[in-house]
């Protein structure tokens, strides 16, 4: 009866661990990004959270949403970038623009996807009049996830640039 019960509670956890430890990880990429728990030193300076619209942009400013590997900004994310640019010509503010990708893709290409995706929207604040000075990139790849599902709507919101005020 004891051997029954070891065999038993063995076969349980090997299941266990081969179910958790699931399938290969990347497919073909598609961009994406970021993860709320995770939060830089952006985050931690004087920023309250009140202000945190969507993603980890900080408000008034709006993250801006890319295409399946895509690092141009589209003709619906325009205005968002048009008017996160009004926004920062009347501040002094520093910003960090997060490029994120979503989970498809090797770590190495989301990582380069990401930082294509913050170089574009840098490129398009400065054409609009911000100063280049005042502008940081950085690319999380897929690490900093805001949703975690396997479907178009969580790879959709992790493929985004976020404005983070950093001073």
């Amino acid at each position: 009866m004891k051997g029954g019960k070891l065999i038993m509670a063995t076969v349980l956890a090997l299941s266990l661990g081969v179910m958790m430890s699931g399938c290969a990880k990347k497919a073909v990429e598609t961009p994406a990004v970021g993860d709320k728990g995770a939060m830089g030193p952006a985050e931690s300076l004087d920023t309250p959270a009140s202000d945190i619209l969507e993603g980890r942009t900080s408000g008034p400013m709006l993250p801006v949403y890319f295409d399946f590997d895509k690092s141009d900004i589209r003709a619906d994310q325009v205005e968002r970038v048009e008017n996160n640019a009004s926004f920062l010509k009347k501040n002094t503010l520093r910003i960090r623009i997060e490029g994120n990708c979503d989970e498809r893709g090797t770590n190495e290409y989301n990582l380069a996807l990401g930082e294509r995706r913050a170089l574009s929207a840098k490129k398009y604040l400065v054409n609009l009049g911000v100063d280049e000075a005042r502008l940081d990139t950085v690319s999380w790849g897929e690490e900093k996830a805001l949703l975690f599902g396997h479907d178009e709507i969580s790879w959709a919101q992790n493929r985004r640039d976020d404005f983070v005020i950093i001073k």
